[in-house]
């Protein structure tokens, strides 16, 4: 039982730090959210101004800009522990690393995946999304955006050793990535055209489930392996 309450205090010790380096670093944290609202506010400008066209394409433009800004959050997910030592610090932690992992990636979506999914309904509602997409839309997202982080995160943990691993990471983390951008879409599609949600949900609840069950596990192996 005392090494139960020990873990949950690591695990909320390091989830508490991460929120405060974020909070300090302004740029990191609204980054990814502007480069989101940019990505969706210009895709009109290369596709169509039209109201129908923009609400036959919305879904698809907000869960591309989501997947974008998190690749683009992801390079700080370890990338400063790793330069100053601290990750080395959480690898020889007696607690479990899994845990350790796993507040970091709470903690990384908190700061650039939560935004998106805060600020979707208004963007939608700029892109003409029809009405009954827009519970749908948001749900999806609350959903589809940690298993994102959490992918990514396996991503990250494999180059975090590397000088240049933009393209590298883009390369690992972009293949995972996309059957959670299909599930994401095609539910809001089917939503409008009268499907149950039901089943659609269910699938990518299972997809969170599997992530926070399996990703923390395969970050720390990459982590042992890029640090060590």
């Amino acid at each position: 039982m005392n090494q139960q309450a020990t873990t949950g205090q690591a695990f909320r010790a390091t989830l508490k730090r991460d929120l405060i380096i974020a909070y300090k670093r302004k740029n990191d944290l609204v980054n990814p959210f502007m480069f989101f609202l940019i990505v969706a506010t210009l895709f009109p400008i290369g596709i169509s101004p039209g109201p129908d066209r923009l609400g036959e394409i919305a879904a698809g433009v907000l869960w591309i800009s989501a997947l974008l800004a998190s690749l683009l959050a992801m390079d700080n997910l370890y990338r400063s522990d790793y330069e100053d030592g601290s990750l080395e610090q959480l690898l020889l932690s007696p607690h479990p690393l899994y845990f350790l992992v796993l507040a970091k990636n709470i903690s990384h979506w908190l700061v650039s995946g939560l935004p998106v999914v805060l600020v979707s309904p208004l963007i939608a509602y700029m892109l003409n999304l029809p009405d009954a997409a827009y519970a749908a839309l948001f749900i999806t997202l609350l959903l589809g955006t940690p298993v994102l982080s959490l992918l990514g995160s396996i991503g990250v943990a494999l180059t975090v050793g590397l000088g240049s691993r933009g393209l590298i990471l883009a390369v690992i983390t972009l293949p995972l990535s996309v059957p959670v951008l299909i599930a994401g879409t095609l539910t809001v599609q089917e939503t409008l055209n009268g499907a149950s949600l039901g089943g659609y949900l269910a699938i990518m609840g299972a997809m969170l489930l599997a992530a926070l069950t399996l990703a923390p596990l395969a970050s720390s192996a990459a982590l042992r392996i890029s640090v060590n």
